[in-house]
């Protein structure tokens, strides 16, 4: 199992849809947000993509050194980016940062950005083209290592000779994560990606998922790995964990909601079609409806595209549910949680040490080092607490 955060590049706040507790997004901050993944033991972190962020590449870039261990999951865009290009930004990220990338193919769901960068194609012709640019991508890079160079002459894309003559530092290339609900987005899972990605739904609607994919993947004889974006809300007792997920919230006026689901019904977008079911487009807005499964709570979807789910209640339900979808297949996690840096320190402290990660011997390891908190009268160290 490996867990990943989030760095907000559009935008952090405690609450939701007002500029009431919202933080500037600086540098600094995401600087913060890294550090703190890095020094928790998070395996990486999630760089999103769009308009309504910043570059992601280039923040990615910014974060190489001020981190040691942090993976950047970062998006190539088909239409906006080049592969040939895009193989090339891969393989200079993937040797600066020594081998800590992994890529995000994302094929893009809403039709009016997609326009406003200059892509005008369909939901079906996109992921035709989405198909054509991973393989130029994938096979560019894999003969890099053997100075080989690539002809292709696609529907949507071609190249000629295209030849990278500074290989990756992973081999054949960085891992490819993609995450789509549509019947054209498991194909492509299936026939070409590493990992495949799901917004959080409940349980059985996820194993519905990773089943399909699974048996597309079967048909090249290939298997993959599959992975799941939440938000979390973590406390101490349930009871304040809910009251935090209503306080998220608790800013949020009728027109907010309105115009937010407003635009996202406009998107094509299957996965954003069923985030928005679960609470009826903006209508459900009771902890009684938006608990659309035990501890899974889609109150983030009233403004947010997207993941619009959160895992909400103490430490041993979140890390019950984790482990529930763990069984189901799902082994990388990508969370956040309002505002991110807090956050990334609650539920690492709170949830990590139930769970099976790699990270908890390093930061064990770590801690051997030093005292747990702050010295008692200034001569003891603290005690450990009754379990």
């Amino acid at each position: 199992m490996e867990v990943f955060w989030f760095i907000p590049t559009h935008g952090d706040s405690r609450y939701l849809g007002t500029t009431q507790g919202a933080r500037p997004l600086t540098h600094d901050y995401m600087k913060q947000i890294a550090i703190a993944a890095d020094h928790l033991g998070y395996a990486g972190v999630l760089i999103p993509t769009g308009r309504s962020c910043e570059d992601p590449w280039v923040i990615a870039s910014s974060l190489i050194a001020v981190t040691r261990r942090l993976k950047f999951l970062v998006a190539v865009r088909p239409g906006l980016h080049q592969p040939a290009l895009a193989a090339r930004m891969a393989a200079t990220f993937d040797r600066l940062s020594e081998g800590r990338l992994l890529i995000n193919l994302v094929t893009g769901g809403d039709q009016a950005e997609l326009e406003g960068d200059g892509v005008f194609l369909d939901h079906a012709r996109r992921y035709e083209e989405s198909a054509e640019f991973i393989h130029i991508w994938r096979e560019i890079l894999a003969r890099s290592h053997q100075g080989q160079s690539l002809d292709f002459a696609g529907q949507h894309l071609q190249v000629k000779g295209a030849k990278l003559l500074y290989p990756p530092l992973q081999k054949p290339y960085p891992p490819v994560y993609f995450g789509g609900s549509s019947q054209a987005a498991q194909v492509l899972a299936g026939e070409q990606v590493d990992a495949y990605l799901t917004w959080g739904e409940p349980p059985d609607a996820v194993a519905a998922k990773i089943a399909s994919v699974r048996a597309q993947a079967a048909r090249h004889g290939r298997t993959l790995r599959f992975g799941i974006r939440l938000h979390v809300i973590v406390r101490e007792t349930e009871e304040q964990a809910w009251q935090a997920a209503e306080s998220l919230i608790s800013h949020l006026s009728d027109d907010t909601v309105q115009q937010a689901q407003a635009a996202l019904a406009r998107m094509d977008s299957e996965g954003q079609r069923r985030m928005s079911a679960l609470h009826a487009g903006g209508r459900k807005r009771s902890r009684a409806d938006l608990e659309v499964s035990p501890n899974l709570w889609a109150g983030v979807g009233l403004v947010r595209g997207g993941a619009g789910t959160a895992l909400v209640g103490n430490p041993q339900q979140v890390a019950a549910r984790i482990e529930e979808y763990a069984a189901l297949g799902i082994d990388s996690f990508i969370f956040s949680g309002y505002p991110h840096l807090e956050e990334a320190y609650r539920f690492a402290e709170l949830v990590f040490p139930l769970l099976p990660l790699a990270t908890q011997q390093l930061l064990r390891a770590q801690a051997a080092n030093s005292p747990l908190g702050e010295i008692v009268g200034n001569n003891f160290v603290p005690r450990a607490a009754a379990s």
